[in-house]
């Protein structure tokens, strides 16, 4: 059974075999895994039979193509729902997505570095690289004549990453008290000003949207096209995805807030986000894991160690597909079908929406579609699942009670 989900995740063996064998002796021999498969298998067969595709005869390439129509034609669907008219039209649709995220019922609330600070650390470390680009000799002059948001999103794409890395490094000296819990905000980096600088970072990417965790900040960098297919369901989702990120890690930052240390767990998260998580059968479990499990729960499972700093408002996720079905629901198609895939010779296909829409925008060849994203929800999905055990739920609750400083191995 594991060779179906190592074969999907493109795992290393031996370690990911024995390490589902060790959460399943963990659970108590739930079949866990097997579960997980059955359901995979399943919802990947009802999604192709809505695409009128044949589950045994069709061919790795078929499957792929047919999402990719799928993609195209909700894509036409939700562009046109919001007001959209040609829909490939950049100047057009990118107001537009943006007007409609801020019409969507969802939580914007975020814990993050007050303002005074950021520029303290600004003052403390000069980003000589983003000031020759904006044309100002002081940093004084800079803060008093730039937007704040975009100079922080400036700093990853024109100084370079070791300087970057320092600068974070810095971050280690912060306290709660330099935080304040405020909405995040979405910020357009203006083509004039930071067209060239972010052309690289886009050019690698291969999108244009990115976030400050820090700052609580969504960045919509500069498009030099005018026209871009697909350009509502590669923007939507990827702004509902780092709405979570943010608040992910906003949680994250403020269970910290009390332990030893909380400066350096700030400034090295920032810098390679580290395993810094209880461990589940010998595999550190991220928190993203953890948000996301007891997000799903609702209120009144909320633990009691995460109070009185981390409420139960702090833990709500949604998906970006479920948002989108709320929008518009013609996109129920998508729904939970972000860890799904299927293997058409040894080749993982996935069904995730945003690996789909961003194939699509960009025009992917099937050898070298994406399933980044798939994988991602997979391996948060297996993690979340055994963690449905109450006896693992109590041991990695346990450790994070004690503060995540040593944490014990689960018995196996």
């Amino acid at each position: 059974m594991a060779k179906f989900l190592r074969d999907l995740l493109d795992a290393k063996e031996p370690l990911f075999s024995l390490s589902l064998r060790q959460l399943e002796k963990a659970s108590g021999h739930h079949g866990t895994d097997t579960k997980l498969i059955g359901d995979i298998i399943e919802q990947a067969h009802q999604a192709t039979k809505q695409l009128q595709l044949d589950n045994q005869d069709t061919t790795g390439p078929e499957l792929y193509q047919a999402l990719l129509a799928q993609v195209a034609k909700h894509d036409r669907h939700l562009a046109t729902s919001i007001g959209g008219k040609d829909v490939d039209n950049v100047l057009e649709m990118q107001p537009l997505i943006l007007k409609a995220v801020e019409k969507i019922d969802m939580p914007r609330s975020c814990w993050v570095l007050k303002n005074s600070v950021a520029k303290d650390f600004l003052r403390q470390n000069p980003p000589k690289e983003v000031m020759k680009v904006l044309g100002h000799s002081s940093v004084e002059s800079m803060l008093k004549h730039e937007n704040l948001a975009e100079v922080f999103g400036a700093l990853r794409f024109a100084e370079s990453p070791e300087w970057l890395s320092g600068f974070n490094d810095g971050y280690s000296t912060v306290q709660p008290t330099d935080f304040v819990r405020r909405e995040i905000q979405i910020v357009q980096m203006p083509i004039e000003k930071w067209g060239n600088i972010a052309r690289s970072f886009i050019a690698k990417k291969r999108h244009n949207i990115t976030h400050l965790k820090e700052l609580g900040v969504i960045l919509v960098l500069p498009l030099e096209e005018e026209y871009m297919k697909g350009i509502t369901l590669k923007i939507l989702p990827l702004i509902l995805h780092y709405f979570n990120e943010i608040r992910l890690y906003s949680a994250f930052f403020k269970l910290k807030q009390v332990q030893p240390g909380f400066g350096k767990i700030f400034a090295d998260t920032l810098n390679a986000d580290p395993d810094l998580g209880p461990i589940m059968a010998g595999q550190n479990v991220h928190w993203r894991v953890i948000q996301r499990y007891f997000g799903k729960l609702g209120d009144e499972a909320h633990p009691e160690i995460f109070s009185p700093h981390v409420q139960p408002e702090d833990l709500h996720w949604r998906s970006a597909e479920e948002t989108l079905y709320r929008i518009d629901p013609e996109l129920a198609f998508w729904r939970n079908l972000d860890y799904v895939g299927v293997l058409k010779d040894n080749l993982p296909i996935s069904f995730n929406l945003m690996d789909i829409s961003l194939s699509y925008s960009n025009d992917v060849p099937y050898e070298k579609h994406y399933v980044y994203h798939f994988r991602e929800s997979l391996w948060n999905e297996i993690f979340m699942r055994y963690m449905g055990h109450k006896n693992l739920e109590s041991q990695v609750l346990k450790q994070l009670d004690n503060d995540m400083i040593s944490p014990e191995k689960l018995s196996v």
